[in-house]
């Protein structure tokens, strides 16, 4: 019994050995032969511009590649190229009360990025991604803004990398 437990641990070890070559534990998958991804600074054309947007957003997605990934950030040729730009940053009214105030505002930011997979071309893409978040009307924009500039670039950022490297 003993000999059975040992044995199928070494199998566990060796599967896992042996298949790391183009997964990582957080579900990316990377193409054999990848070793780089190069992450251009993501531009921002938003008609409203926030002077740290294009900052977060590069650095975020490096900081992702490199944290669940094997691969190496560089700044330019990687396997895998990503860059992008913000094309959108605005806030709206999302809700009305029952008296027909403001009651809740959205602020929404949309990035297109371009993905290119030299390895597997066919992987390669250029999309929009959205994401936004609801604030009370009551609050100053400016008193909340940093944190929900924060919460929708890390959503960003993950739509982003799925979409890369996670093949769901």
């Amino acid at each position: 019994m003993k000999t059975r437990g040992i044995i199928s641990l070494l199998a566990a070890v060796l599967l896992m050995v042996a298949c790391s070559g183009g997964y990582s534990f957080t579900g990316a998958s990377i193409p054999p032969g990848a070793k780089t991804i190069s992450v251009e600074t993501i531009v921002n054309l938003a008609s409203t511009v926030n002077p740290q947007l294009s900052q977060k957003m590069t650095d975020e997605l490096k900081n992702m590649f490199a944290s669940q990934t094997p691969l190496d950030v560089t700044t330019d040729d990687g396997d895998l190229q990503l860059s992008g730009e913000i094309t959108n940053y605005e806030t709206r009214t999302a809700a009305l009360s029952s008296n027909d105030e403001v009651s809740m505002n959205r602020l929404t930011i949309t990035i297109k990025i371009h993905f290119t997979n030299t390895i597997d071309p066919d992987a390669s893409f250029d999309q929009s991604f959205s994401r936004y978040r609801d604030y009370s009307a009551s609050l100053d924009f400016s008193a909340v803004e940093s944190n929900l500039v924060v919460e929708i670039v890390n959503e960003l950022c993950e739509d982003v990398f799925n979409k890369a490297v996670v093949n769901w």
